[in-house]
């Protein structure tokens, strides 16, 4: 799956920005880097395997997407 640059939606609620894909160092396994779009303070900026950003997650008994594509623009 394709990872987008732009605005997505945790399933928790809260907004991220991708701003791209690179590449694990070590493994060469692509990674998505993201940006808190709200004041955190463990960290602004995230990195995640493809795997994991565009895998779903059971909500409820339902499963969602873990990050849900909203737009390219804040």
């Amino acid at each position: 799956m394709t990872v987008k640059p732009g605005i997505y939606e945790h399933y928790k609620g809260k907004k991220y920005e991708v701003l791209g894909i690179g590449k694990h160092s070590e493994t060469l396994e692509d990674l998505v880097f993201y940006e808190a779009q709200y004041k955190n303070e463990l960290s602004q900026l995230w990195a995640r395997p493809v795997k994991l950003f565009t895998d779903e997650v059971e909500v409820l008994g339902k499963k969602v997407p873990r990050f849900r594509y909203i737009d390219k623009d804040k």
